[in-house]
């Protein structure tokens, strides 16, 4: 870790001994600052001085010598800056749960310490939690971690000045606090190197991701980036200071960006529009959006020129567009009925969901892990074949930092097209085609089953092995049923697109894979031997009995999907049923006859009717009930 320098022992010439002594002053209050004060449990390693030993003269010909002492270079965030703001979080320990937590192995990988009142307190790693202490918390000890950390906002978050921690309080009926979420801050310079094209291109970026997934600490670096690299006028709207920090004075990882912060969290659309129409920036950067007032504000932002960078809750850009208070960072979703025409050019029914208008964000970024990022470069093509039910282009943006300077960069692989290692792209893999399913849900499903390397994914059905789709989905594409028929495709359908479902039809798919999908193709046979038993045994009662000798008759138990076959064979022939439940619950038909049967079929369009269903005359034994087997079924 690197040390406080020492005092400069050299007088340069000049220098009257008073400025020395205010220099030496100063120094000595710095190393005093509490922020700098060393914990008892951490180890300080003294490093080479970042200040020099002595001042460098610069010497001029033609005139007297000048002193002009040089200036320390500028650090974003070293790993001893962390190690001092972790030491001030958990001040709320004990000095027993302290040291028991630095002498944890990955110490330096702490995501959270949780304590809780009448709970053993927790610390939580990447790896599991570690229980801290055999002995529950108790009131003193709720008491001495609030006194250690600042004042409780609204949202009952507070923080520490000057560092990216996040307190956040649990309370009881009363206001009493009795439980606290202290969240682990980090500053990574070089988190966002992976965005780097599209943050000099000047797009304005959304950000998606579950909670934990990294969504501040990218935007934080991304913030540092556009003002320190690329020296554009960027402002920071801080909802809780989990961007810029706790304190008046913003962390040393947002570089020269400013930041505003927001009274209440109810207030921050006001605060958005008050950036834009008092300090003339060229970049906002928003974290967390919301509310239908923060869409909307970020929309009115982007109208007036300003790049928007931008974070909020979500697994998929589909949950985005199904959200009713986000949509609008989409460009909004609309209902439009189309003509006659247009539907049947389209292949759709009349009514469908479209884009509403632009998006406030030309860039969509999905953080899936905090390694791994999928970057759509047209955000609203990408909406349109969502509402579509078509799968999204995108590119997939793997992050492998170096050991040697984790924290600085890393190497980018971008594998949206070629195959690469512990990815889902493999040539002996099984080709799945999704419809009404997003890829992200499916991989999510596919990754519980611990079924990563056997899939692949395609937006040619020629190509698929499997079509996987939503049922409500598939029923209204009657092409895509076709296509997927004649190919003898195996199609298996989720009810909803929860993840509980999609991981049920890919297990039944996998047991079916690994049989070579022989069970599928038999239950396929068997479920189509049904079906023709079925109407076989409806045809003959209805020739044989219903109309011959004009009696009702019950046809055997069935299946609805295939009572419903039945039912539709027996209203071809102008007759009537009614469906009976037994007690056991078992359904079937009965059919009813007509009071004048003879008259039913005299009708030559009748009769065509039901030589069309049937077959031709020839087909038929010249008589047009006495088939043998139905040579056309209904699907």
């Amino acid at each position: 870790m690197r040390g406080i320098a020492p005092p400069c022992t050299c007088t340069p010439p000049g220098t009257s001994s008073r400025r020395i002594s205010s220099i030496s002053k100063r120094q000595e209050e710095e190393e005093s600052t509490p922020m700098l004060r060393p914990h008892p449990l951490l180890r300080f390693e003294s490093l080479p001085n970042l200040l020099p030993s002595r001042f460098p003269l610069s010497l001029s010909l033609n005139g007297p010598r000048t002193f002009k002492p040089c200036s320390p270079p500028r650090t974003l965030c070293t790993a001893s800056q962390f190690e001092l703001d972790l030491d001030r979080m958990l001040a709320v320990l004990t000095e027993d749960k302290r040291r028991m937590l630095a002498e944890h192995p990955e110490f330096g990988d702490l995501i959270e310490v949780v304590i809780d009142l009448g709970r053993k307190p927790l610390a939580r790693f990447p790896d599991g939690d570690l229980v801290l202490s055999e002995h529950p918390i108790t009131v003193e000890d709720i008491q001495h971690a609030v006194s250690q950390v600042g004042d409780f906002a609204v949202d009952n978050r507070a923080g520490i000045s000057r560092t990216l921690h996040r307190i956040s309080a649990i309370r009881n009926r009363k206001g009493k606090i009795i439980g606290l979420t202290c969240r682990v801050g980090r500053a990574l310079p070089g988190s966002a190197n992976s965005l780097r094209d599209l943050i000099e291109d000047g797009a304005s970026l959304l950000l998606i991701g579950p909670p934990g997934v990294g969504k501040t600490t990218i935007i934080r670096d991304i913030a540092r980036m556009l003002a320190n690299d690329y020296k554009k006028r960027v402002m920071i709207v801080d909802t809780s200071n989990e961007i810029g920090g706790d304190g008046d004075i913003p962390h040393a990882g947002i570089g020269d960006a400013r930041r505003m912060q927001v009274p209440h969290s109810d207030e921050q659309h006001k605060v958005l529009i008050e950036a834009v129409e008092n300090h003339m920036p060229q970049v906002i950067v928003i974290d967390e959006i919301g509310t239908k007032l923060e869409a909307a504000a970020a929309c009115t932002i982007s109208q007036r020129g300003i790049q928007l960078v931008g974070t909020a809750h979500g697994v998929t850009f589909e949950n985005v567009v199904m959200n009713p208070a986000l949509e609008m960072l989409v460009g909004g979703v609309q209902s439009v009925t189309l003509g006659d025409e247009e539907a049947s050019r389209r292949r759709v029914q009349k009514t469908v969901l479209e884009r509403k208008g632009p998006s406030p964000f030309s860039c969509g970024v999905e953080i899936i892990t905090k390694a791994e990022l999928r970057v759509h470069r047209h955000l609203e093509a990408t909406v349109d074949a969502i509402l579509q039910g078509r799968r999204p282009n995108f590119e997939v943006r793997r992050t492998h930092p170096r050991p040697s300077d984790e924290l600085e960069s890393g190497s980018l692989i971008y594998d949206s097209t070629e195959p690469k290692e512990n990815s889902l792209k493999d040539k002996t893999a099984l080709c799945i085609f999704l419809y009404g399913i997003s890829e992200t849900s499916a991989i999510q499903g596919i990754r519980q089953l611990n079924l990563d390397e056997t899939f692949e994914f395609t937006d040619n059905i020629s190509e698929a092995d499997v079509l996987l789709a939503s049922q409500s989905k598939l029923r209204k594409n009657a092409q895509l049923q076709a296509a997927a028929r004649s190919r003898g495709i195996p199609t298996y359908v989720t009810k909803t697109s929860s993840l509980s479902q999609i991981s049920k039809a890919v297990q039944a798919l996998m047991s079916d894979y690994a049989d070579g999908f022989e069970s599928y193709e038999s239950k396929v046979k068997a479920n189509d031997a049904e079906k023709i038993d079925a109407l076989e045994e409806a045809r003959i009662a209805i020739e044989q009995i219903v109309i011959s000798k004009r009696e009702p008759v019950d046809l055997l138990p069935r299946a609805s999907n295939i009572l419903l076959l039945q039912k539709d064979l027996i209203r071809k022939y102008n007759l009537k049923s009614e469906r009976f439940v037994s007690e056991d619950g078992l359904q079937h038909l009965r059919i009813l006859p007509l009071p004048n049967v003879s008259d039913e079929f005299e009708d030559a369009d009748d009769a065509t009717s039901l030589g069309n269903f049937y077959g031709s005359a020839d087909e038929s034994n010249g008589s047009a009930y006495s088939v043998e087997r139905l040579p056309l079924l209904p699907d």
